[in-house]
Protein backbone atom coordinates (compact mmCIF):
# COMPACT_ATOMS: atom_id res chain seq x y z
CA UNK A 1 0.00 0.00 0.00
CA UNK A 2 1.33 3.27 -1.26
CA UNK A 3 1.65 6.20 1.66
CA UNK A 4 -0.47 9.58 0.74
CA UNK A 5 1.74 12.30 0.89
CA UNK A 6 1.36 16.17 1.16
CA UNK A 7 1.31 16.66 -2.35
CA UNK A 8 -1.04 14.58 -4.00
CA UNK A 9 -3.31 15.70 -1.76
CA UNK A 10 -2.84 19.32 -2.73
CA UNK A 11 -3.42 18.40 -6.57
CA UNK A 12 -7.43 18.06 -6.80
CA UNK A 13 -7.29 21.37 -4.54
CA UNK A 14 -4.71 22.89 -7.63
CA UNK A 15 -7.64 21.75 -10.19
CA UNK A 16 -10.76 23.09 -8.49
CA UNK A 17 -9.07 26.38 -7.76
CA UNK A 18 -8.00 26.33 -11.77
CA UNK A 19 -11.29 25.42 -13.16
CA UNK A 20 -13.06 27.86 -10.80
CA UNK A 21 -10.68 30.73 -12.24
CA UNK A 22 -11.25 29.73 -15.61
CA UNK A 23 -15.19 29.83 -15.16
CA UNK A 24 -14.97 32.96 -12.92
CA UNK A 25 -12.75 34.59 -15.87
CA UNK A 26 -15.33 33.46 -18.76
CA UNK A 27 -17.95 34.39 -16.99
CA UNK A 28 -16.84 38.14 -16.56
CA UNK A 29 -15.85 38.33 -20.20
CA UNK A 30 -19.08 37.02 -20.71
CA UNK A 31 -20.93 39.69 -18.84
CA UNK A 32 -18.43 42.23 -20.43
CA UNK A 33 -19.06 41.05 -23.96
CA UNK A 34 -23.12 41.01 -23.05
CA UNK A 35 -22.61 44.86 -21.54
CA UNK A 36 -20.42 45.73 -24.93
CA UNK A 37 -23.42 44.31 -26.69
CA UNK A 38 -26.29 45.49 -24.75
CA UNK A 39 -25.05 48.65 -23.67
CA UNK A 40 -22.07 50.16 -25.52
CA UNK A 41 -22.83 48.92 -29.48
CA UNK A 42 -26.66 48.36 -29.03
CA UNK A 43 -27.41 51.27 -30.98
CA UNK A 44 -25.01 50.17 -34.09
CA UNK A 45 -26.22 46.34 -33.82
CA UNK A 46 -29.54 47.32 -33.36
CA UNK A 47 -29.85 49.70 -36.66
CA UNK A 48 -27.75 47.31 -38.35
CA UNK A 49 -30.28 44.64 -37.34
CA UNK A 50 -32.95 47.12 -38.99
CA UNK A 51 -31.39 47.45 -42.08
CA UNK A 52 -30.69 43.53 -42.40
CA UNK A 53 -34.74 43.42 -41.63
CA UNK A 54 -36.31 45.96 -43.47
CA UNK A 55 -35.79 47.44 -46.88
CA UNK A 56 -36.55 50.66 -48.62
CA UNK A 57 -38.28 50.18 -51.66
CA UNK A 58 -39.11 53.46 -53.83
CA UNK A 59 -42.39 51.61 -56.57
CA UNK A 60 -42.29 52.89 -60.02
CA UNK A 61 -45.38 54.97 -60.74
CA UNK A 62 -46.40 55.62 -64.20
CA UNK A 63 -46.53 58.88 -65.77
CA UNK A 64 -49.94 60.82 -66.25
CA UNK A 65 -51.89 60.17 -69.73
CA UNK A 66 -51.87 63.11 -71.91
CA UNK A 67 -55.03 63.58 -73.93
CA UNK A 68 -56.72 66.24 -76.16
CA UNK A 69 -59.63 68.26 -75.76
CA UNK A 70 -62.04 65.15 -76.34
CA UNK A 71 -60.09 62.77 -74.69
CA UNK A 72 -58.15 60.96 -77.16
CA UNK A 73 -55.12 59.41 -75.69
CA UNK A 74 -51.58 61.48 -77.36
CA UNK A 75 -49.55 59.79 -74.54
CA UNK A 76 -49.45 56.98 -72.16
CA UNK A 77 -47.59 54.63 -70.57
CA UNK A 78 -47.72 50.98 -70.73
CA UNK A 79 -45.97 47.92 -69.19
CA UNK A 80 -42.63 46.92 -71.14
CA UNK A 81 -39.74 44.14 -70.55
CA UNK A 82 -35.89 44.28 -71.00
CA UNK A 83 -34.53 41.07 -71.97
CA UNK A 84 -31.14 39.96 -69.87
CA UNK A 85 -29.44 37.00 -71.12
CA UNK A 86 -26.79 35.20 -68.83
CA UNK A 87 -24.91 32.94 -70.83
CA UNK A 88 -23.37 30.47 -68.14
CA UNK A 89 -26.66 29.32 -67.16
CA UNK A 90 -28.04 28.47 -70.27
CA UNK A 91 -29.53 24.80 -70.62
CA UNK A 92 -28.28 24.18 -74.28
CA UNK A 93 -25.56 25.59 -76.51
CA UNK A 94 -25.45 29.71 -77.52
CA UNK A 95 -26.40 28.98 -81.12
CA UNK A 96 -29.30 26.64 -80.09
CA UNK A 97 -30.74 29.92 -77.92
CA UNK A 98 -30.13 32.25 -80.57
CA UNK A 99 -32.15 30.11 -83.04
CA UNK A 100 -34.90 29.89 -80.13
CA UNK A 101 -35.02 33.95 -79.14
CA UNK A 102 -34.41 35.05 -83.14
CA UNK A 103 -38.13 34.73 -84.20
CA UNK A 104 -39.72 36.47 -81.10
CA UNK A 105 -37.55 39.40 -80.91
CA UNK A 106 -37.34 39.71 -84.80
CA UNK A 107 -33.26 39.71 -84.56
CA UNK A 108 -30.79 37.63 -86.37
CA UNK A 109 -29.50 34.52 -84.69
CA UNK A 110 -26.25 35.14 -85.43
CA UNK A 111 -26.07 38.58 -84.24
CA UNK A 112 -27.55 37.26 -80.79
CA UNK A 113 -25.05 34.34 -80.54
CA UNK A 114 -22.37 37.29 -81.13
CA UNK A 115 -24.06 38.84 -78.12
CA UNK A 116 -23.82 36.04 -75.83
CA UNK A 117 -19.84 35.69 -76.26
CA UNK A 118 -19.61 38.90 -75.07
CA UNK A 119 -19.31 37.89 -71.10
CA UNK A 120 -21.13 35.09 -69.18
CA UNK A 121 -24.08 37.44 -67.37
CA UNK A 122 -25.92 40.42 -67.42
CA UNK A 123 -25.99 40.69 -71.61
CA UNK A 124 -29.17 43.29 -72.21
CA UNK A 125 -31.25 41.21 -75.46
CA UNK A 126 -33.95 43.71 -76.11
CA UNK A 127 -35.30 47.39 -74.27
CA UNK A 128 -39.17 47.66 -74.08
CA UNK A 129 -40.53 44.23 -75.34
CA UNK A 130 -44.60 44.55 -75.07
CA UNK A 131 -46.25 42.42 -73.01
CA UNK A 132 -46.88 39.99 -76.13
CA UNK A 133 -43.10 39.54 -76.76
CA UNK A 134 -42.64 39.01 -73.12
CA UNK A 135 -44.98 36.54 -72.92
CA UNK A 136 -43.39 34.46 -75.76
CA UNK A 137 -40.14 34.84 -74.27
CA UNK A 138 -41.43 33.41 -70.49
CA UNK A 139 -43.37 30.57 -72.39
CA UNK A 140 -40.00 29.13 -73.55
CA UNK A 141 -39.03 28.98 -69.95
CA UNK A 142 -35.53 28.39 -70.93
CA UNK A 143 -32.76 28.59 -68.18
CA UNK A 144 -30.55 31.83 -67.95
CA UNK A 145 -33.32 34.51 -69.70
CA UNK A 146 -34.68 37.12 -67.35
CA UNK A 147 -37.64 39.54 -67.96
CA UNK A 148 -38.06 42.75 -66.11
CA UNK A 149 -41.10 44.69 -66.05
CA UNK A 150 -41.19 48.29 -66.66
CA UNK A 151 -43.20 51.17 -68.14
CA UNK A 152 -42.58 52.43 -71.84
CA UNK A 153 -44.00 56.09 -73.00
CA UNK A 154 -46.85 55.39 -75.94
CA UNK A 155 -47.79 57.96 -78.22
CA UNK A 156 -50.73 56.00 -79.73
CA UNK A 157 -51.11 59.36 -82.44
CA UNK A 158 -47.34 59.06 -83.21
CA UNK A 159 -46.33 62.03 -85.23
CA UNK A 160 -49.90 63.90 -85.22
CA UNK A 161 -49.31 66.00 -82.30
CA UNK A 162 -45.48 65.83 -81.37
CA UNK A 163 -44.43 69.08 -81.71
CA UNK A 164 -46.75 70.18 -78.80
CA UNK A 165 -46.33 66.72 -76.71
CA UNK A 166 -43.10 66.13 -76.88
CA UNK A 167 -41.35 62.48 -75.77
CA UNK A 168 -39.68 61.05 -73.13
CA UNK A 169 -36.25 59.26 -72.80
CA UNK A 170 -35.13 56.05 -71.62
CA UNK A 171 -35.20 57.39 -68.01
CA UNK A 172 -38.63 58.54 -68.63
CA UNK A 173 -37.57 61.86 -68.41
CA UNK A 174 -39.33 64.74 -70.93
CA UNK A 175 -37.40 65.98 -73.61
CA UNK A 176 -39.79 68.47 -75.71
CA UNK A 177 -43.16 69.49 -75.78
CA UNK A 178 -45.53 69.16 -72.37
CA UNK A 179 -43.53 66.70 -71.82
CA UNK A 180 -41.02 68.50 -70.82
CA UNK A 181 -42.67 71.55 -69.96
CA UNK A 182 -45.23 69.95 -67.57
CA UNK A 183 -42.91 67.60 -66.15
CA UNK A 184 -44.07 68.06 -62.49
CA UNK A 185 -47.76 67.24 -63.31
CA UNK A 186 -47.06 64.45 -65.58
CA UNK A 187 -44.88 62.79 -62.79
CA UNK A 188 -47.21 61.44 -59.83
CA UNK A 189 -46.41 61.70 -56.08
CA UNK A 190 -44.31 58.65 -55.01
CA UNK A 191 -43.74 57.67 -51.65
CA UNK A 192 -40.89 54.95 -50.53
CA UNK A 193 -42.34 51.91 -48.85
CA UNK A 194 -40.82 50.40 -45.59
CA UNK A 195 -40.91 46.37 -46.35
CA UNK A 196 -40.12 43.61 -43.83
CA UNK A 197 -37.51 41.00 -45.01
CA UNK A 198 -37.85 37.35 -43.86
CA UNK A 199 -35.42 35.04 -42.67
CA UNK A 200 -34.45 33.82 -46.62
CA UNK A 201 -34.54 37.22 -47.92
CA UNK A 202 -38.29 36.87 -49.03
CA UNK A 203 -39.91 40.38 -48.56
CA UNK A 204 -43.05 40.50 -46.09
CA UNK A 205 -45.83 43.27 -47.27
CA UNK A 206 -46.89 43.70 -43.09
CA UNK A 207 -45.59 47.75 -43.62
CA UNK A 208 -47.27 47.87 -46.76
CA UNK A 209 -49.81 51.08 -46.21
CA UNK A 210 -53.63 50.01 -47.92
CA UNK A 211 -54.35 51.00 -51.08
CA UNK A 212 -50.60 52.31 -51.98
CA UNK A 213 -50.36 50.95 -55.53
CA UNK A 214 -53.75 52.62 -56.28
CA UNK A 215 -53.02 55.87 -58.50
CA UNK A 216 -55.48 58.13 -59.64
CA UNK A 217 -56.77 58.47 -62.57
CA UNK A 218 -55.97 61.96 -63.51
CA UNK A 219 -54.81 63.24 -67.08
CA UNK A 220 -53.46 65.93 -68.28
CA UNK A 221 -56.04 67.41 -71.09
CA UNK A 222 -54.68 69.34 -73.79
CA UNK A 223 -56.57 72.12 -75.54
CA UNK A 224 -55.52 70.15 -79.12
CA UNK A 225 -58.57 68.77 -81.19
CA UNK A 226 -57.08 65.76 -82.53
CA UNK A 227 -59.33 66.07 -86.02
CA UNK A 228 -58.04 69.45 -86.78
CA UNK A 229 -54.26 68.93 -86.15
CA UNK A 230 -54.69 65.94 -88.27
CA UNK A 231 -56.33 68.48 -91.09
CA UNK A 232 -54.03 71.26 -90.49
CA UNK A 233 -50.72 68.49 -90.93
CA UNK A 234 -52.62 67.10 -94.22
CA UNK A 235 -52.94 70.58 -95.68
CA UNK A 236 -49.59 72.26 -94.89
CA UNK A 237 -47.62 68.90 -95.84
CA UNK A 238 -49.66 68.76 -99.46
CA UNK A 239 -48.38 72.21 -100.08
CA UNK A 240 -45.08 71.93 -98.86
CA UNK A 241 -44.63 68.89 -101.11
CA UNK A 242 -45.90 70.79 -103.90
CA UNK A 243 -43.83 73.56 -103.69
CA UNK A 244 -40.84 71.76 -102.26
CA UNK A 245 -40.72 73.80 -99.24
CA UNK A 246 -37.85 73.72 -96.16
CA UNK A 247 -40.51 73.85 -93.26
CA UNK A 248 -43.78 75.28 -92.23
CA UNK A 249 -46.22 75.54 -90.01
CA UNK A 250 -50.07 76.37 -89.09
CA UNK A 251 -51.14 77.46 -85.47
CA UNK A 252 -55.06 77.67 -85.17
CA UNK A 253 -55.85 79.48 -81.82
CA UNK A 254 -59.51 80.61 -79.97
CA UNK A 255 -59.23 84.45 -79.41
CA UNK A 256 -61.21 84.49 -76.53
CA UNK A 257 -58.49 82.70 -74.18
CA UNK A 258 -55.86 81.89 -76.41
CA UNK A 259 -56.16 78.08 -76.36
CA UNK A 260 -54.59 76.49 -78.92
CA UNK A 261 -56.86 73.87 -80.92
CA UNK A 262 -53.80 72.91 -83.74
CA UNK A 263 -50.41 73.50 -83.93
CA UNK A 264 -48.57 71.61 -86.68
CA UNK A 265 -45.01 71.92 -87.57
CA UNK A 266 -43.51 70.09 -91.06
CA UNK A 267 -41.10 68.28 -90.91
CA UNK A 268 -42.02 66.71 -87.75
CA UNK A 269 -41.10 63.08 -85.97
CA UNK A 270 -42.60 59.88 -84.79
CA UNK A 271 -41.63 60.50 -80.73
CA UNK A 272 -42.39 56.19 -80.60
CA UNK A 273 -38.65 55.98 -82.02
CA UNK A 274 -37.18 59.57 -81.51
CA UNK A 275 -33.74 57.97 -81.76
CA UNK A 276 -34.22 57.72 -85.64
CA UNK A 277 -34.93 61.21 -85.91
CA UNK A 278 -32.66 64.46 -86.23
CA UNK A 279 -32.48 66.73 -83.54
CA UNK A 280 -33.05 69.47 -84.98
CA UNK A 281 -36.59 68.23 -85.45
CA UNK A 282 -37.62 67.99 -81.56
CA UNK A 283 -38.06 71.89 -81.88
CA UNK A 284 -40.97 73.19 -82.47
CA UNK A 285 -39.62 76.23 -84.26
CA UNK A 286 -43.23 77.52 -84.54
CA UNK A 287 -42.12 78.93 -81.03
CA UNK A 288 -38.60 78.73 -80.93
CA UNK A 289 -37.34 80.70 -84.77
CA UNK A 290 -37.32 83.99 -85.43
CA UNK A 291 -38.41 85.31 -89.05
CA UNK A 292 -39.82 88.97 -90.20
CA UNK A 293 -43.62 88.50 -90.93
CA UNK A 294 -43.63 91.18 -93.73
CA UNK A 295 -47.07 91.78 -95.20
CA UNK A 296 -49.17 89.74 -91.92
CA UNK A 297 -47.97 92.60 -89.91
CA UNK A 298 -48.84 95.23 -91.75
CA UNK A 299 -53.24 95.26 -90.19
CA UNK A 300 -51.46 95.51 -87.03
CA UNK A 301 -50.00 98.84 -87.88
CA UNK A 302 -52.93 100.24 -89.54
CA UNK A 303 -54.81 99.25 -86.22
CA UNK A 304 -51.66 101.14 -84.11
CA UNK A 305 -51.97 104.40 -86.59
CA UNK A 306 -55.54 104.03 -86.30
CA UNK A 307 -55.64 103.66 -82.06
CA UNK A 308 -53.37 106.30 -81.97
CA UNK A 309 -55.06 109.33 -83.89
CA UNK A 310 -52.52 109.28 -86.62
CA UNK A 311 -55.19 108.21 -89.19
CA UNK A 312 -58.90 108.02 -90.12
CA UNK A 313 -60.40 105.02 -91.53
CA UNK A 314 -61.76 107.12 -94.65
CA UNK A 315 -58.21 108.78 -95.19
CA UNK A 316 -56.53 108.56 -98.84
CA UNK A 317 -52.92 108.21 -99.20
CA UNK A 318 -50.62 108.94 -102.22
CA UNK A 319 -48.86 105.24 -103.71
CA UNK A 320 -46.19 105.99 -105.92
CA UNK A 321 -44.95 102.26 -106.33
CA UNK A 322 -41.53 103.41 -104.57
CA UNK A 323 -39.81 106.04 -102.48
CA UNK A 324 -36.88 107.04 -101.62
CA UNK A 325 -35.64 107.91 -97.81
CA UNK A 326 -31.87 108.81 -97.88
CA UNK A 327 -29.54 106.04 -99.11
CA UNK A 328 -32.60 103.32 -99.21
CA UNK A 329 -35.35 102.94 -102.11
CA UNK A 330 -38.61 100.84 -100.88
CA UNK A 331 -40.68 100.04 -103.46
CA UNK A 332 -44.19 97.70 -103.71
CA UNK A 333 -43.41 93.87 -104.36
CA UNK A 334 -45.88 94.63 -107.60
CA UNK A 335 -44.02 98.26 -108.75
CA UNK A 336 -42.13 96.58 -111.92
CA UNK A 337 -45.55 95.41 -113.31
CA UNK A 338 -47.72 97.54 -112.35
CA UNK A 339 -46.14 100.90 -111.01
CA UNK A 340 -47.88 103.01 -108.67
CA UNK A 341 -51.44 102.37 -107.35
CA UNK A 342 -52.16 106.53 -107.14
CA UNK A 343 -54.39 107.97 -104.14
CA UNK A 344 -55.83 104.64 -102.36
CA UNK A 345 -57.77 104.28 -99.36
CA UNK A 346 -56.28 102.52 -95.77
CA UNK A 347 -58.53 99.30 -96.88
CA UNK A 348 -57.34 99.19 -100.49
CA UNK A 349 -53.60 99.81 -98.90
CA UNK A 350 -54.14 96.52 -97.36
CA UNK A 351 -55.85 94.99 -100.27
CA UNK A 352 -53.19 95.72 -103.01
CA UNK A 353 -50.64 95.23 -100.21
CA UNK A 354 -48.49 98.26 -101.13
CA UNK A 355 -45.80 98.68 -99.24
CA UNK A 356 -45.83 102.56 -100.10
CA UNK A 357 -49.05 102.64 -98.42
CA UNK A 358 -48.18 101.45 -95.32
CA UNK A 359 -44.95 103.89 -95.29
CA UNK A 360 -47.74 106.51 -95.66
CA UNK A 361 -49.41 106.00 -92.90
CA UNK A 362 -46.27 105.04 -90.79
CA UNK A 363 -45.08 108.51 -91.33
CA UNK A 364 -48.56 110.23 -89.84
CA UNK A 365 -46.20 109.20 -86.41
CA UNK A 366 -43.52 109.92 -84.52
CA UNK A 367 -40.95 107.57 -84.57
CA UNK A 368 -40.83 107.22 -80.67
CA UNK A 369 -44.58 107.04 -80.23
CA UNK A 370 -44.28 104.23 -83.23
CA UNK A 371 -41.66 102.20 -80.84
CA UNK A 372 -43.90 102.85 -77.83
CA UNK A 373 -46.62 100.89 -79.67
CA UNK A 374 -44.11 98.10 -80.78
CA UNK A 375 -43.34 97.67 -77.18
CA UNK A 376 -46.93 97.34 -76.29
CA UNK A 377 -47.65 95.02 -78.56
CA UNK A 378 -44.94 92.64 -76.81
CA UNK A 379 -41.93 92.66 -79.54
CA UNK A 380 -38.50 92.11 -78.24
CA UNK A 381 -40.59 89.76 -75.63
CA UNK A 382 -41.91 85.92 -75.22
CA UNK A 383 -45.87 85.25 -74.98
CA UNK A 384 -44.92 82.84 -72.41
CA UNK A 385 -46.88 80.17 -73.95
CA UNK A 386 -47.24 76.75 -71.28
CA UNK A 387 -44.41 74.85 -74.47
CA UNK A 388 -40.97 74.73 -73.58
CA UNK A 389 -37.68 76.60 -75.66
CA UNK A 390 -39.65 80.04 -76.73
CA UNK A 391 -37.69 82.69 -77.90
CA UNK A 392 -38.18 86.23 -77.49
CA UNK A 393 -38.48 88.47 -80.53
CA UNK A 394 -36.16 90.74 -82.01
CA UNK A 395 -36.60 94.98 -81.76
CA UNK A 396 -34.01 97.41 -82.49
CA UNK A 397 -33.11 99.39 -79.42
CA UNK A 398 -35.38 102.87 -79.73
CA UNK A 399 -32.04 104.36 -79.93
CA UNK A 400 -31.19 103.11 -82.89
CA UNK A 401 -34.88 102.77 -84.04
CA UNK A 402 -35.33 106.29 -83.92
CA UNK A 403 -31.82 107.16 -85.20
CA UNK A 404 -33.34 107.53 -88.99
CA UNK A 405 -36.72 107.47 -90.55
CA UNK A 406 -35.91 104.26 -92.46
CA UNK A 407 -36.80 101.83 -89.19
CA UNK A 408 -40.05 102.96 -89.06
CA UNK A 409 -40.70 102.83 -92.84
CA UNK A 410 -39.09 98.91 -93.09
CA UNK A 411 -41.05 97.84 -90.05
CA UNK A 412 -44.52 99.18 -91.52
CA UNK A 413 -44.46 96.39 -93.76
CA UNK A 414 -42.86 93.87 -91.47
CA UNK A 415 -39.50 94.13 -92.00
CA UNK A 416 -36.05 95.05 -89.79
CA UNK A 417 -37.52 93.18 -86.73
CA UNK A 418 -38.52 89.20 -86.18
CA UNK A 419 -40.89 87.34 -84.07
CA UNK A 420 -42.00 83.92 -83.95
CA UNK A 421 -45.26 82.58 -85.44
CA UNK A 422 -47.07 82.29 -82.31
CA UNK A 423 -46.46 85.60 -81.62
CA UNK A 424 -47.58 86.57 -84.50
CA UNK A 425 -50.63 84.65 -84.20
CA UNK A 426 -51.23 86.31 -80.81
CA UNK A 427 -50.91 89.65 -82.02
CA UNK A 428 -53.79 88.85 -84.48
CA UNK A 429 -56.12 87.16 -81.77
CA UNK A 430 -55.80 90.69 -80.12
CA UNK A 431 -57.75 92.15 -83.70
CA UNK A 432 -60.18 89.66 -83.42
CA UNK A 433 -61.30 89.93 -80.02
CA UNK A 434 -61.44 93.44 -79.42
CA UNK A 435 -58.25 94.57 -78.62
CA UNK A 436 -56.78 92.09 -75.88
CA UNK A 437 -53.47 90.33 -75.81
CA UNK A 438 -54.25 86.94 -74.34
CA UNK A 439 -51.55 84.14 -73.48
CA UNK A 440 -51.44 81.51 -75.81
CA UNK A 441 -51.75 78.25 -74.18
CA UNK A 442 -51.85 74.30 -75.24
CA UNK A 443 -52.68 72.63 -71.39
CA UNK A 444 -56.40 72.94 -69.90
CA UNK A 445 -55.55 71.17 -66.74
CA UNK A 446 -56.04 67.48 -64.54
CA UNK A 447 -59.01 65.73 -65.19
CA UNK A 448 -60.60 63.03 -64.09
CA UNK A 449 -61.79 59.95 -66.17
CA UNK A 450 -65.79 61.44 -64.69
CA UNK A 451 -64.26 64.48 -66.62
CA UNK A 452 -63.80 67.05 -63.46
CA UNK A 453 -61.32 69.31 -63.22
CA UNK A 454 -58.57 68.74 -60.38
CA UNK A 455 -56.11 71.54 -61.06
CA UNK A 456 -55.94 74.27 -63.90
CA UNK A 457 -52.78 76.40 -64.65
CA UNK A 458 -52.83 80.19 -63.60
CA UNK A 459 -52.59 82.55 -66.51
CA UNK A 460 -52.42 86.36 -66.67
CA UNK A 461 -55.44 88.36 -67.21
CA UNK A 462 -55.69 89.50 -70.88
CA UNK A 463 -54.01 92.83 -71.90
CA UNK A 464 -56.31 95.62 -73.64
CA UNK A 465 -54.29 97.32 -76.67
CA UNK A 466 -56.80 98.45 -79.08
CA UNK A 467 -60.13 99.56 -78.41
CA UNK A 468 -62.92 97.70 -80.25
CA UNK A 469 -63.94 100.50 -82.76
CA UNK A 470 -60.61 100.16 -83.66
CA UNK A 471 -60.40 96.35 -84.14
CA UNK A 472 -63.70 96.21 -86.56
CA UNK A 473 -62.32 98.60 -88.49
CA UNK A 474 -59.23 96.74 -89.21
CA UNK A 475 -61.06 93.19 -89.53
CA UNK A 476 -63.63 95.00 -92.64
CA UNK A 477 -60.44 96.19 -94.38
CA UNK A 478 -58.71 92.44 -93.99
CA UNK A 479 -62.48 91.07 -94.96
CA UNK A 480 -62.09 93.13 -98.22
CA UNK A 481 -58.97 91.35 -98.53
CA UNK A 482 -60.02 87.65 -99.11
CA UNK A 483 -63.15 89.44 -100.77
CA UNK A 484 -61.28 90.97 -103.87
CA UNK A 485 -57.27 91.39 -102.77
CA UNK A 486 -54.66 88.86 -102.41
CA UNK A 487 -56.55 86.79 -100.45
CA UNK A 488 -58.96 85.56 -102.67
CA UNK A 489 -57.51 82.01 -102.44
CA UNK A 490 -58.86 81.64 -99.07
CA UNK A 491 -62.70 82.00 -99.80
CA UNK A 492 -65.21 79.92 -98.59
CA UNK A 493 -68.67 80.17 -100.13
CA UNK A 494 -70.66 81.62 -97.64
CA UNK A 495 -68.65 82.42 -94.77
CA UNK A 496 -67.20 85.35 -93.86
CA UNK A 497 -63.09 85.24 -94.18
CA UNK A 498 -60.87 88.36 -93.03
CA UNK A 499 -56.91 88.00 -93.81
CA UNK A 500 -54.16 89.24 -94.85
CA UNK A 501 -50.92 87.28 -97.42
CA UNK A 502 -47.51 87.64 -96.85
CA UNK A 503 -44.28 87.29 -98.96
CA UNK A 504 -41.39 88.14 -97.41
CA UNK A 505 -37.63 88.39 -97.57
CA UNK A 506 -35.65 85.43 -95.46
CA UNK A 507 -33.21 87.16 -93.38
CA UNK A 508 -29.87 85.82 -93.35
CA UNK A 509 -28.08 84.90 -89.98
CA UNK A 510 -24.84 87.04 -91.61
CA UNK A 511 -27.37 90.05 -91.88
CA UNK A 512 -28.78 91.06 -95.14
CA UNK A 513 -31.17 89.42 -96.83
CA UNK A 514 -30.85 86.02 -99.21
CA UNK A 515 -31.76 86.97 -102.65
CA UNK A 516 -33.38 83.89 -103.99
CA UNK A 517 -34.98 82.68 -100.57
CA UNK A 518 -38.31 83.71 -98.80
CA UNK A 519 -41.14 82.67 -96.24
CA UNK A 520 -44.92 82.96 -97.06
CA UNK A 521 -47.04 83.40 -95.11
CA UNK A 522 -51.13 83.96 -94.47
CA UNK A 523 -53.19 85.02 -91.44
CA UNK A 524 -57.38 84.22 -91.43
CA UNK A 525 -59.86 85.69 -89.04
CA UNK A 526 -63.37 83.82 -88.53
CA UNK A 527 -66.11 84.43 -89.03
CA UNK A 528 -65.44 88.05 -89.74
CA UNK A 529 -69.34 88.78 -87.97
CA UNK A 530 -68.35 87.60 -84.32
CA UNK A 531 -64.59 86.73 -84.58
CA UNK A 532 -63.45 83.28 -83.03
CA UNK A 533 -60.90 81.74 -84.73
CA UNK A 534 -57.30 83.09 -85.47
CA UNK A 535 -55.79 80.07 -88.23
CA UNK A 536 -51.66 80.84 -89.10
CA UNK A 537 -49.72 79.17 -92.18
CA UNK A 538 -46.24 79.97 -92.73
CA UNK A 539 -44.48 77.90 -95.05
CA UNK A 540 -40.33 78.58 -95.55
CA UNK A 541 -38.64 78.95 -98.40
CA UNK A 542 -41.04 77.33 -101.25
CA UNK A 543 -39.87 76.81 -104.72
CA UNK A 544 -41.28 78.02 -107.90
CA UNK A 545 -42.16 81.54 -109.45
CA UNK A 546 -45.94 81.39 -108.55
CA UNK A 547 -44.66 80.44 -104.58
CA UNK A 548 -46.45 83.78 -103.00
CA UNK A 549 -48.34 83.65 -99.32
CA UNK A 550 -51.73 83.81 -101.85
CA UNK A 551 -50.87 80.83 -103.71
CA UNK A 552 -48.72 78.95 -101.28
CA UNK A 553 -50.35 79.65 -97.28
CA UNK A 554 -53.80 80.70 -98.51
CA UNK A 555 -55.14 77.34 -99.20
CA UNK A 556 -54.14 75.92 -96.49
CA UNK A 557 -56.08 78.39 -94.68
CA UNK A 558 -58.68 77.69 -96.66
CA UNK A 559 -58.80 73.67 -96.00
CA UNK A 560 -57.85 74.33 -91.97
CA UNK A 561 -61.36 76.79 -91.77
CA UNK A 562 -63.00 74.00 -93.88
CA UNK A 563 -62.04 71.54 -90.93
CA UNK A 564 -63.32 73.94 -88.52
CA UNK A 565 -66.66 74.46 -90.32
CA UNK A 566 -67.33 70.85 -89.88
CA UNK A 567 -65.87 70.49 -86.65
CA UNK A 568 -67.50 73.12 -85.38
CA UNK A 569 -70.47 72.81 -87.16
CA UNK A 570 -70.19 77.02 -88.22
CA UNK A 571 -73.33 77.85 -89.78
CA UNK A 572 -72.62 79.79 -93.14
CA UNK A 573 -72.20 83.80 -92.59
CA UNK A 574 -75.08 84.72 -94.88
CA UNK A 575 -76.93 82.65 -97.66
CA UNK A 576 -74.81 80.28 -100.18
CA UNK A 577 -75.10 81.83 -103.65
CA UNK A 578 -76.10 78.81 -106.08
CA UNK A 579 -73.84 77.81 -108.64
CA UNK A 580 -74.22 77.65 -112.56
Amino acid sequence: MTPITQNSSQLPRFRLLLVWGLMMVSGIGILVNLYRLQVTQAPVLEGRARRQQMVYLRPFVPRRSIVDRNGNVLATDRPAYTLYAHPKLFKMSKGEMAALLAPILGKSSTDLEKRFNQKQSGIRISYALTEEVADQVARLQANGLELIQQYSRLYPQQDLAADVVGYVNVDHRGQAGVEYSQEDVLERAVRTLRLSRAGNGALMPDHVPEGFLHFDDLRLQLTLDSRLQRAARFALKQKMDQFGAERGSVIVMDVRDGSLLAMATEPTYNPNQYSKFDVARFKNWALSDLYEPGSTFKPLNVAIALESGAIQPDNMFNDTGQIQLGQWQIANFDFESKGGHGLISVSKILEYSSNIGMVRIIQQMKSKVYYSWLERLGLGQKVAIDLPFEAAGQLKSERRFTAGSVNAATASFGQGFSLTPIQLTQMHAALANGGKLVTPHVVQGLFDSKGQIHWQPRRPAPRSIFSPKTTQAVIEMMENVVRQGTGKNAQIPGYRIAGKTGTAQKASPTGGYYSNAKITSFVGIFPVESPRYVVLAVVDDPKGKDAFGSTVTAPIVKSVVEALISIERIPPSQPIEPTN
